[in-house]
């Protein structure tokens, strides 16, 4: 089941969890750090930021504008570097607040699917496609 399936599936929910940015931020950090070391000691040059809903632009690059998105990397993939990149801006991983929170129900789901679309955007990062990762 994919992350807009799980949405669709848990929109309206009345009982999800719920906490303020701080918290989530804070727990975005937590699993970014958690991420293994080989994989830690090669990003550089990427902002990873919290944002509290995906804008039109974000769901309209993927070709489904009705698709609700947990998060999104943009940039340019590490395997697709080459030795004039440089002096560019950072690559960016979002992660998107409400749409995570809309389908937790506990802290502790929040925090598994921050790990998941954490672990999902890093690996768009290192140039894996969708189908490639969880």
């Amino acid at each position: 089941m994919t992350a807009a399936d799980r949405l669709r599936a848990l929109r309206g929910v009345a009982h999800r969890w719920r906490t303020d940015r701080r918290i989530f931020e804070r727990i975005v950090t937590e699993e970014l750090a958690r991420l293994p070391r080989e994989f830690q000691d090669r990003i550089s040059n990427l902002a990873v930021v919290v944002a509290e809903w995906p804008d039109d632009d974000d769901t309209a690059d993927d070709g489904d504008e009705d698709a609700d998105i947990l998060g999104l990397y943009q940039g340019i993939a590490y395997t697709e570097r080459t030795s004039d990149y440089s002096m560019v801006l950072p690559d960016r991983i979002t992660i998107f607040r409400q749409p995570v929170l809309s389908i937790c129900r506990s802290e502790a789901e929040a925090r598994e699917e921050i790990r998941l679309t954490v672990i999902h955007e890093v690996g768009h990062y290192f140039g894996l496609g969708d189908d490639e990762l969880p």
